[in-house]
């Protein structure tokens, strides 16, 4: 299978399962409680390039739970999602 070929068919999978959430499952499933919930899950992620999990020395923890905390205190996804990628580039840039 040619690298072309491989990468159109893992973006569909990709999207495919995703969007089967999406679509499929009925709104009336989830109650109050189970939307507020899902609604602070992150829009994106920040990928392990070494496939390991380090969890001392790791930026990406500490951005983590500093995002976490600016997510609970503010209950706003954008400043959420700020806080954790700015506190993640100046982990990584500055210390």
């Amino acid at each position: 299978m040619s690298n072309w070929a491989l990468i159109i068919c893992c973006g569909l999978i990709t999207y495919l399962t995703r969007f089967s959430m999406i679509a499929l499952i009925k709104k009336e499933m989830f109650n109050d409680r189970i939307r507020e919930v899902l609604s602070y899950v992150p829009s994106a992620i920040f990928p392990d390039n070494s496939g390991s999990f380090l969890i001392e020395n790791n930026p990406k923890i500490i951005a983590a739970i500093i995002a976490t905390i600016i997510g609970i205190i503010s209950r706003s996804i954008i400043a959420t999602i700020f806080s954790g990628l700015a506190s993640y580039w100046f982990i990584i840039f500055v210390i």
